[in-house]
């Protein structure tokens, strides 16, 4: 019993790391300084994005672009800056997380 309830935590902790790693790299990346998770701040939330963005299947390469070239007129008149210096995976590691709800 002792070892079903130690696999059972462990395999929480494992699944809730990836979502702690993502939120991680976001700060990490300065995302943070213009999105938060939940509301807008000089960007969208990445809730918001993700609702936007919902079903469409174009939309990691879309936003990837978006993250890494910038871009303008998307989500109102602030532009969103070029983030060349942040490593595509790490983009695409974000962009997913935050089309799964940034949880």
């Amino acid at each position: 019993m002792k070892l079903i309830i130690t696999a059972l935590f462990a395999a929480s902790v494992l699944a809730s790391a990836p979502a702690m790693a993502n939120l991680d790299l976001a700060k990490k990346s300065n995302c943070m300084a213009c999105h938060t998770v939940d509301k807008k701040l000089v960007g969208p939330s990445y809730r918001d994005v993700a609702k936007k963005y919902a079903g469409n299947k174009d939309a990691v390469a879309l936003l990837s672009g978006h993250v890494k070239k910038g871009s303008k007129d998307v989500w109102g008149p602030i532009p969103m800056p070029p983030n060349a210096a942040v490593k595509d995976a790490d983009i695409e590691t974000l962009v997913k997380w935050i089309l799964a709800g940034a949880n």
